[in-house]
């Protein structure tokens, strides 16, 4: 009996896990590529319950190694087994800056941070004092060739994330390049955003600020060429991929969970009560 305490408080600890991960989501529902948490769950080992002083010679007639005939499973708990996140597409958002980039696609921007490189989603980038495109928080975003370093309206991004910027403003004029379908009649490639992608980028670690980093199970960053990069789209940004009206629906059901798993334990202590207070006292 006092098992099912036990029992009951673990799944309420569940709850809290799936009720903090939840409520995450939805404070950062605004949040330019950001990614949602999901809380996986195990089971601890069953008990298999059978009927004791029974040697079941009736019901198998066959006979069996334990022929005492069986009632059911008893589950003895769960545990938080993942904290994961779910890496799906988020919509476009629309911001018409120059600084604002997203990814169509698998891959991640790299930026440069005092704890070495890091990934990010968020394209939502400024431009920073000393001329370099910025993440919010100051982290340079990489190129192939370092820090990318350009300055408000000279500078397009194609779709493979190569950086062009305008003639009169290059500094070496013999790299001028006629390009389709651009608003400047000669360009030069400046450089290539640093795309990278990961063999189980599922396993990333959150650093916070959007930010990630690789770990042991996630693998080293690999990075892209250029044939087989995500669409990149200037101008755009990638918003969260939280479904407001579903992480409400979920923390509905946490609440009603964790209640019910609050209702065993106080079934229990109520049942071991009368236990000691009224069996106990006739059987003396």
């Amino acid at each position: 009996m006092i098992r099912g305490w036990f029992t009951g408080a673990s799944g309420m600890r569940a709850q809290q896990w799936r009720l903090d991960a939840v409520a995450n989501n939805l404070a950062n529902v605004d949040t330019d590529g950001y990614k949602r948490d999901t809380a996986a769950f195990k089971a601890f080992p069953e008990l298999l319950i059978r009927r004791m002083d029974d040697d079941g010679v009736y019901l198998h007639p066959f006979g069996s190694g334990d022929a005492a005939p069986v009632i059911g499973k008893l589950g003895t708990g769960v545990e938080l087994n993942e904290l994961y996140t779910v890496l799906d597409q988020g919509a476009m958002k629309e911001t018409q800056s120059d600084f604002d980039l997203a990814l169509d696609g698998k891959g991640w921007f790299t930026v440069a941070t005092p704890w070495g490189e890091r990934y990010t989603r968020n394209g939502s980038f400024q431009l920073g004092k000393e001329g370099y495109l910025e993440t919010k928080e100051g982290y340079p975003v990489l190129g192939e060739k370092g820090p990318v370093r350009v300055k408000a309206n000279n500078f397009q991004v194609d779709k493979e994330g190569r950086i062009w910027i305008n003639a009169e403003y290059a500094e070496d004029p013999g790299l001028m390049v006629s390009r389709e379908n651009n608003t400047w009649e000669e360009t030069v490639l400046l450089d290539s955003l640093k795309l990278v992608i990961f063999d189980r980028d599922r396993y990333l670690e959150k650093q916070g600020s959007s930010l990630y980093r690789e770990t042991d199970t996630s693998g080293p960053a690999i990075f892209m060429e250029l044939n087989s990069r995500p669409r990149v789209v200037q101008g755009f940004v990638e918003a969260a991929n939280v479904d407001p009206v579903v992480e409400m629906v979920q923390m509905i059901e946490v609440n009603r969970a964790y209640e019910a798993n609050q209702k065993v334990i106080q079934s229990t202590d109520s049942m071991l009560g009368t236990l000691i207070n009224q069996v106990a006292r006739v059987s003396r």
